[in-house]
């Protein structure tokens, strides 16, 4: 390595640390913090490319931008190590040792990153071509961290959720567009340092500032105003995630009661926007109902919602014929195996009519690893001890669109709302109003609620689509076709919100056809790199010839 090497990792930390503030660290994410995802990555690109430069350069430029990774995984998703300290029934230091690892391994996407650029810097000998490479490597590895590991969690695009206009990529290229342009700025900004040339840095950095106070100004850019045509009341139970949710006895008859009675109410105070920590409620909502709302939904939670017992199926029936509306809940649901002697578990969404009957049911197809399967159990026999309440979920096979009240729904679950390739499907199927169904409380007081959220609300970008997002603990709330939170309601309390929200049926691009534009950034980067690698064995094979 270089003599000043130490510059180098130094840099690296920076970006880490730079990144770390566009997303929620604690709370809701204040919308001008955004701003640190246009220039936060300069430091580790300048890095990277004066690794390549040196001593060792593509195990230099790997490690420096593996170790920014290490550190931005680390920061962002700390609450893995809180959630599993609370709920895993692990050894006291493996929940630190799970974040550790979970962190290395993630954070080999940094060090491809960096591998991938100083490769092309080493073998075209051009600055240029890399920094105009990174964009596309970058979104190319993000794609494979859904498609490979399936944790696409907080992709640099999210940061720009609230910046109306450049979200506007959205609805073409998905997230990825968002964190290719990201991308290109920080590229942009970091060329004024790499690049030599007084005129080279006049033109990067004029026109990186430009795109930068775009991106600034795009956090004022007003969405269209969006009108609502139906209702909803969307229930926080507020169950305690980790305790004994089986209601035995008058236990069963006094929540179902409470069901009954959050599911009839229609006038509430609620929150116009994202529930600030510790701020008041907001208006007054008193929708023109004219004797009931078009759904009610109860997320998903621990409650005892056993799809085959009477009991259950009885006392959904008696909340839908009370509200004399639809219902959506979460359930445990059940098949019969094909062998016939045993059965399979689904975390599913029920879905009743507002007579009672069954309409159908929905099986989470992207289950979360090491919460409600184990990978790989034949090798990994270590995790069934080491995590003591995973549970054993079949996964689902099919995406159905519910047809309520002359109006088609797509109902997901929980984690799958960071997938937008598969959340896409539902409004490519043709549903005019996405549910997301969640139980956010296993993550506590953490980033990660808020961080989730922010992932849902791209997903009603992507599709301009309105979502209505239901919680056991928050965040509870009605999203419009914009992303914008419309109405919500305070976390942690026994409650129910009102919302209002309306339906479309126009189909966006991204919808229609996906993840094109990532692929096209992944062949491009394959294409980069197999150039920069097939440039290098030349060269290595001309030196041995001369030597």
């Amino acid at each position: 390595m270089q003599r000043d090497s130490w510059k180098l990792w130094a840099a690296a930390g920076l970006s880490a640390g730079l990144l770390e503030l566009p997303f929620p660290l604690a709370g809701p994410l204040p919308p001008w913090r955004n701003v640190f995802a246009w220039f936060g990555m300069v430091p580790l690109i300048w890095a990277v490319l004066r690794a390549a430069s040196g001593v060792r350069p593509l195990r230099c430029a790997f490690l420096v931008a593996y170790f920014a990774g290490f550190l931005w995984y680390c920061g962002n998703c700390y609450w893995v190590r809180d959630t599993m300290m609370r709920y895993g029934d692990m050894p006291t230091a493996a929940p630190t040792l799970l974040l550790v690892g979970f962190s290395l391994v993630l954070g080999l996407y940094f060090g491809l990153f960096g591998l991938s650029i100083a490769l092309v810097m080493g073998s075209s000998r051009n600055t240029r071509l890399a920094l105009a490479a990174a964009p596309a490597v970058w979104v190319a590895l993000e794609l494979a961290a859904s498609r490979i590991t399936s944790v696409p969690w907080d992709q640099l695009g999210y940061s720009q959720v609230d910046n109306g206009l450049v979200n506007q990529l959205a609805p073409w290229t998905g997230v990825y567009g968002i964190s290719f342009l990201l991308v290109a700025v920080n590229a942009l900004l970091a060329a004024t340092f790499l690049l030599e040339g007084r005129k080279a840095k006049l033109i990067s950095g004029t026109m990186s500032l430009v795109l930068l106070a775009g991106g600034w100004v795009g956090t004022l850019h007003p969405s269209p105003a969006q009108h609502t045509t139906a209702t909803a009341v969307l229930i926080q139970p507020n169950l305690d995630v980790g305790g004994d949710n089986d209601w035995a006895g008058p236990e069963w008859n006094q929540h179902m009661a409470e069901f009954a009675r959050l599911a009839g109410q229609n006038c509430k105070t609620y929150i116009a926007g994202i529930p600030q920590t510790g701020a008041p409620q907001g208006e007054i909502v008193c929708p023109p109902w004219a004797a009931h709302p078009d759904l009610v939904v109860w997320p998903e939670s621990p409650a005892p919602f056993l799809e085959g017992e009477p009991r259950v199926q009885n006392g959904l029936a008696s909340v839908t014929r009370a509200v004399q509306a639809p219902l959506v809940t979460g359930a445990l649901g059940m098949d019969l195996a094909p062998d016939e002697q045993s059965w399979r578990s689904y975390n599913s969404a029920l879905v009743l009519g507002a007579d009672g009957a069954r309409v159908g049911r929905y099986d989470k197809i992207h289950l979360v690893p090491f919460g409600e399967y184990v990978p790989f159990q034949n090798l990994l026999t270590f995790a069934r001890k080491l995590t003591g309440r995973v549970s054993s979920f079949t996964r689902g096979t099919e995406r159905p669109v519910f047809r309520l009240n002359g109006h088609r729904y797509g109902v997901f679950i929980c984690y799958e709302s960071v997938f937008a390739d598969e959340v896409r499907q539902f409004a490519r199927l043709g549903a005019e109003v996405l549910v997301n169904i969640s139980d956010d409380g296993w993550y506590g007081d953490t980033s990660a609620p808020w961080q989730h959220l922010n992932m849902a609300r791209m997903r009603a970008i992507e599709n301009r689509r309105w979502l209505l997002r239901d919680t056991n603990n928050g965040v509870t709330a009605a999203i419009d076709p914009y992303g914008r939170v419309r109405q919500s309601i305070p976390r942690h309390q026994v409650d129910a919100l009102p919302a209002e929200f309306g339906f479309r049926s126009d189909v966006t691009f991204y919808s229609a056809h996906g993840d094109v534009f990532a692929w096209l950034c992944a062949i491009l980067a394959m294409g980069l790199v197999a150039w920069a690698l097939r440039a290098r064995l030349r060269l290595a094979i001309q030196i041995k010839v001369r030597s």
